[in-house]
């Protein structure tokens, strides 16, 4: 349900924005309004099934369920809650009893970590990660290898860093303390946006916006700072921030972006 109604939403977008396929995607918006909608179970889980069924095994390594979250978007931190904390319950349950034990199944639990924003508890599972499911020459261990851990291990580790999923551009969302000092080049934000980025003692410096495409984006900046500037080709660039601390601001294509951040 959750993989249709991503796929829909995005044809649908996808028609919008070019200006096509207007009856077909009203016959999109007509089946993705059929599909059973997200529920939360007896126990406070994200309901996986039509019925509210007991778990036959309540530690099993996949958390299919919970795509909805993440890779996907129809579920966020803060467009929708209490779906969210429900994620929340039904990923601490799978753990309580014994889920994530599997290369890929980790990489999927670093990465939902990641975007609940909880950056020890990410950082602890990119480490239970590479300790018992990466293999000395780097390759996941299912057993035997899959590609999926790999992938997902490097995607968790961008997600900590930089999220781009909910309409937004969310900067350092999952910096751990281990990480206190440090930066990063070339990560790709939705939109068409390259980003570099470099932070001291946990608090963000600067980061380069490198625009691709024309267009405004919402920048959710480091928890507890704020900018400074904002400048390109050496002159000052107007953004406007909002009552929630998220800074929009218009990119050109081909011009970069400075910022300077301050506490």
């Amino acid at each position: 349900m959750e993989i249709t109604y991503a796929l829909f939403s995005r044809v649908i977008e996808a028609s919008q924005l070019l200006g096509v396929d207007a009856d077909f995607r009203q016959k999109l918006m007509a089946a993705r309004a059929r599909l059973l909608p997200l529920k939360i179970g007896k126990y406070g889980q994200l309901q996986e099934w039509m019925e509210d069924y007991e778990e036959a095994e309540p530690g099993h390594r996949h958390i299919s369920h919970l795509f909805a979250f993440f890779p996907g978007n129809q579920i966020t931190l803060r467009g929708t809650p209490e779906l969210a904390k429900a994620v929340r319950v039904s990923l601490e349950s799978r753990l309580k009893a014994g889920g994530g034990q599997t290369g890929w199944s980790r990489a999927w639990v670093l990465n939902c970590w990641a975007r609940f924003e909880e950056a020890e508890l990410a950082h602890d599972s990119l480490l239970v990660l590479l300790r018992n499911s990466t293999l000395p020459n780097m390759f996941d261990n299912h057993p035997p290898f899959q590609v999926d851990g790999n992938f997902g291990g490097a995607a968790g580790m961008a997600e900590m860093l930089l999220q781009s999923h909910a309409g937004e551009i969310s900067l350092l969302p999952a910096l751990p303390r281990e990480w206190a000092s440090g930066h990063f080049i070339g990560l790709r934000a939705r939109g068409g946006v390259t980003i570099d980025m470099a932070w001291q003692n946990g608090k963000a410096t600067t980061a380069v916006l490198h625009a691709t495409l024309d267009g405004q984006h919402k920048l959710r900046l480091p928890r507890g700072q704020k900018i400074v500037s904002i400048r390109s080709e050496g002159k000052p660039v107007r953004y406007v921030t909002a009552d929630d601390g998220r800074v929009s601001l218009d990119l050109q294509a081909g011009r970069d972006y400075v910022i300077a951040f301050g506490s």
